[in-house]
């Protein structure tokens, strides 16, 4: 039913607005094809021309001889996924200013992942964030972290690339899948051959691709709507700039929901997942981490705050003529792209600037998180299993790059019938961040915890997240903003009227409220509560089974795997190690 009434809004649209097809020349296949070849030079000059060793640490870690300002572009250019590009500024038409505090959190993040998290893993020569868990617990809770690091990855991956094919596809009228395809080889192609390096220099010139675009599509927008205290002036009114402070669970968004989560997802996101943690612990010394993270915080508050501003710049240029129900558009994902041909289309090469924008952000998450994701699959699961060298390792972990690849060009398939991209990430994300950044806080922050009781605490929030993830999908329907179409130009056969409840329908988001007369029930929670909740089940119970579970047999806690801020408060007897005598039983003894 949904694949019809889509059907029928774009035919319709391209009926009654038949300028509502974008445009791209000659001009913007070539900007968009010199950005992709760019990136496949950069792999083939880092796979074929610039190697390093063939060991396992030059391909994931560039022999941990990074540099700073690089890696800081890198973090930043791969949490700016396409999802951001283009559903974030989408978000602040809909649903107004709130989810901007998401950007704000990020004021408390860099300071907790300086002080709190990477120095445990510099002070233990900590190279794989879940090698982490196997150290302070046991290697039960390292496998569990790292399955569901896995099939977290694997859910997302499809959806990081499927976005800017949309995108593509919307601009050019190619087909989406075809699209898919050949921007996912290209990707496999430098990040299997080039490795950390490659994904790390390829982040930096898509960042700078990205910047450019963002902040030149918001000033040229916010221009032409008449500068910057118009937009604010007419978003106002719209209700756009007001900030919901209500503590009502099941409230889609407030200040309250998205900085709680915000600060624990991006805590967990770039502190505590491999694909970030491998790039920070890939720098020389942790003066030289905290001095990327602290880059990391002001570009990213720096890009994400124009991306912001470029949805309230779409809210004030169709406040009175919204483009869904006018049929311009048929669902919220495309606004973005239609936004830009509308505002700079007429431009020589901003349409594929832009299109470019949307890829390079792309390929930045992707590329990074099958690096990483190559290399937890072979050292938790591959290697216990085969007689390793290094050789193989690498030869393996390319394989699986490979493979991955193809994975998500098929999982395109499946993403096309997703109605609230956005509203799927957070759902995903929250089964699995909240327990990963409350198991990994559990460990750094509480001595007594041990193996059993973070085990428990785990697969207890997991279970509990993905219960109410399961049972409440499409249970929610949220209220957006309001729009308006006053000023849309009027159709002779009254066709736009008739079609704007179904865009609306394929949108996703209609104009029913969550049901509020029943009483609250926990599958009435809002998705920005899911991450929270996690982390809080998980804390629940793992400190309290901490003192009521007995801990494993051969547990003893090593000091130097809590956090310095807790390290001054806990008194410990240092345990004698067993390496000076092994170093001595390999000396000659003397005659």
């Amino acid at each position: 039913m949904s694949s019809l009434l889509n059907a029928t809004v774009l035919a319709t649209a391209a009926t009654v607005v038949p300028d509502s097809q974008f445009v791209f020349n000659a001009t913007d296949y070539g900007v968009f094809a010199l950005v992709l070849s760019i990136s496949a030079a950069i792999g083939v000059y880092f796979g074929f021309f610039a190697k390093g060793e063939d060991t396992t640490e030059e391909y994931l870690m560039g022999g941990k001889r990074m540099k700073t300002i690089p890696i800081a572009i890198s973090l930043v250019a791969s949490q700016l996924s396409a999802i951001s590009i283009m559903t974030i500024p989408a978000e602040m038409y809909a649903y107004g200013i709130n989810w901007f505090f998401n950007v704000v959190c990020m004021v408390a993040v860099v300071p907790l992942l300086n002080y709190v998290v990477i120095p445990v893993f510099y002070n233990n020569n900590i190279t794989n964030c879940y090698e982490y868990l196997e150290m302070r617990f046991s290697r039960k809770v390292r496998v569990l972290q790292t399955f569901i690091f896995i099939l977290t990855m694997f859910f997302m991956l499809p959806i990081f690339i499927f976005l800017p094919s949309l995108a593509f596809a919307q601009v050019t009228g190619f087909n989406v899948h075809l699209i898919n395809t050949v921007v996912c080889s290209i990707c496999v192609f430098y990040t299997m051959f080039g490795g950390i390096k490659a994904v790390v220099w390829t982040d930096v010139i898509q960042a700078a691709i990205m910047v450019a675009s963002v902040v030149l599509v918001g000033v040229m927008g916010a221009h032409r709507v008449g500068g910057f205290f118009e937009v604010l002036r007419i978003a106002g009114e719209g209700g756009r700039l007001d900030i919901n402070y209500n503590f009502d669970l099941t409230t889609r968004s407030t200040i309250w929901n998205i900085f709680t989560s915000a600060t624990m997802m991006w805590t967990g996101y770039v502190g505590l997942n491999q694909s970030c943690v491998q790039r920070i612990v890939s720098l020389p010394s942790l003066g030289h981490a905290r001095r990327s993270l602290v880059l990391f915080g002001f570009g990213f508050i720096l890009i994400m705050f124009f991306n912001c501003f470029t949805g309230i710049v779409i809210y004030s240029r169709f406040h009175d003529c919204d483009p869904i129900q006018s049929g311009h558009v048929s669902k919220v994902d495309k606004m973005v792209p239609y936004f830009v041909q509308d505002t700079v289309g007429n431009l020589w090469g901003m349409p594929g600037v832009f299109i470019s924008c949307v890829f390079s952000a792309a390929l930045s998450t992707l590329s990074a998180s099958i690096n990483s994701l190559g290399g937890v699959v072979y050292f938790d699961y591959i290697k216990p299993h085969i007689r390793h060298t290094e050789h193989r390792a690498n030869v393996i972990m390319k394989l699986f790059v490979f493979f991955t690849g193809i994975y998500c060009i098929l999982g395109g398939m499946v993403v096309e019938n997703f109605n609230s991209i956005l509203q799927v990430i957070y759902s995903i994300g929250g089964m699995s961040f909240g327990s990963t950044c409350g198991v990994f806080m559990l460990g750094m922050l509480v001595p007594k915890s041990h193996g059993r009781a973070a085990l428990v605490g785990v697969l207890a929030s997991i279970a509990c997240m993905a219960t109410i993830v399961v049972l409440s999908w499409g249970r929610n329907h949220y209220d957006t903003l309001p729009t308006s179409t006053s000023a849309c130009p009027a159709s002779p056969n009254g066709t736009i009227t008739e079609i704007s409840t179904a865009s609306h329908l394929i949108l996703g988001s209609t104009t029913e409220a969550p049901v509020g007369d029943k009483g609250f029930s926990i599958l009435d929670l809002s998705f920005n509560w899911y991450t929270v909740t996690g982390f809080v089940i998980t804390w629940l119970l793992g400190i309290p089974l901490s003192y009521i579970l007995k801990s494993g047999p051969d547990y003893k806690l090593n000091p130097k795997l809590l956090s310095p801020v807790v390290q001054p408060f806990v008194h410990y007897k240092l345990t004698p190690s067993d390496e000076p005598n092994q170093i001595n039983l390999e000396k000659p003894e003397k005659v």
